[in-house]
């Protein structure tokens, strides 16, 4: 059961001309029109092992749409994406593309999901060799791809390159395209944090094809599609400290996500049949707010500006109406 707090949008309710589609993702509203473009709606609803928890998070979903909307620009250069505008803080419109049902996540340190499965004996990740003898939140010594299922529904689920290819997810072309171009990302990602003082540690990425004949484009074509380098799909360290804090087998320093999911785990909650999400108080919703707004400035290094929250939905429908005249 959903919870309304003050000034957040859990579901959108958009009039649009020539909507072919509507899809409802965890955390986001996809509405594809019929001549080949896609606007997607960044709610402030929150996701944690891939269920969707009760209170939404005022301002999420303006920081998902703007930094993602940054970082498609920063990164276009290095593979092509699927944004075109941003009408409102909430809204990122692009090229129409078929998912490929595959999220690239790329890893650079040991952590999260990572360190859960090495601490727990295993060496070999999504196909991917795990050094010996490294500690959580250690650097690997070049960036690994552990790739995973795209559930529609429930969790995703681990899988190999091999797996993928004998599933039919990908051709073999497409699978080295997507691990060329999500390395590159993460390169970039890299980089960008570092000059705002961050260390990328972890995200992922995902691909689509082309659609024929829209927006000028071949069919066919892999894109980047949906968001990147947002707290949603990332984990990041502080760089001050981190090897001091290695050393001192302290934990470091993050802005992520990750900071819900140790909440949760601490209040007995994994998403695991039978385990009731715990309640969320105001003061843990101001606190997860403050963390995404935070994440916010210190990667793009600009301030944050809250956009009008008296009805998100209202403002939203008013930025597209006057867009799509």
């Amino acid at each position: 059961m959903t919870t309304t707090t003050p000034g957040t949008l859990l579901r959108s309710s958009l009039e649009l001309p020539n909507v072919a589609s509507v899809y409802r993702g965890k955390v986001r509203d996809v509405y594809h029109l019929k001549d080949g473009r896609t606007i997607l709606v960044a709610s402030d609803r929150i996701s944690a092992f891939d269920v969707v928890l009760p209170r939404g998070i005022p301002h999420k979903g303006q920081v998902l749409s703007q930094l993602s909307w940054y970082m498609l620009q920063a990164t276009a250069h290095i593979a092509p994406n699927w944004a075109m505008s941003s009408p409102d803080p909430n809204v990122v419109i692009g090229k129409t593309a078929t998912t490929v049902r595959v999220e690239m996540v790329v890893r650079g340190y040991l952590a999260g999901h990572a360190w859960r499965q090495y601490k727990a004996g295993e060496r070999v990740l999504c196909g991917a060799q795990m050094p010996n003898g490294l500690k959580e939140n250690d650097q690997f010594p070049q960036p690994l791809i552990t790739p995973s299922t795209k559930a529609e529904e429930g969790h995703d689920e681990d899988i190999t390159p091999d797996q993928i290819l004998e599933q039919g997810l990908c051709t073999p072309a497409e699978w080295d395209t997507m691990a060329s171009y999500a390395l590159a990302l993460f390169a970039e990602g890299t980089r960008l944090a570092k000059a705002q003082g961050l260390i990328l540690v972890d995200t992922k990425y995902e691909f689509g094809r082309t659609v024929p004949g829209t927006n000028g484009m071949p069919g066919g074509q892999i894109i980047l599609i949906d968001e990147i380098h947002t707290p949603d799909s990332s984990r990041y360290f502080y760089a001050e400290g981190y090897e001091e804090r290695q050393e001192r087998n302290e934990p470091q320093k993050q802005l992520s996500k990750e900071f819900v999911r140790e909440w949760l785990i601490a209040n007995h909650f994994m998403g695991k049949e039978g385990q009731q999400v715990p309640e969320m108080d105001d003061a843990f919703v101001q606190s997860v707010t403050d963390r995404y707004v935070e994440l916010y400035e210190r990667i793009t290094g600009e301030r944050f500006v809250p956009a009008n929250t008296e009805d998100v939905n209202a403002r939203i429908q008013g930025a597209l109406t006057q867009y799509l005249k």
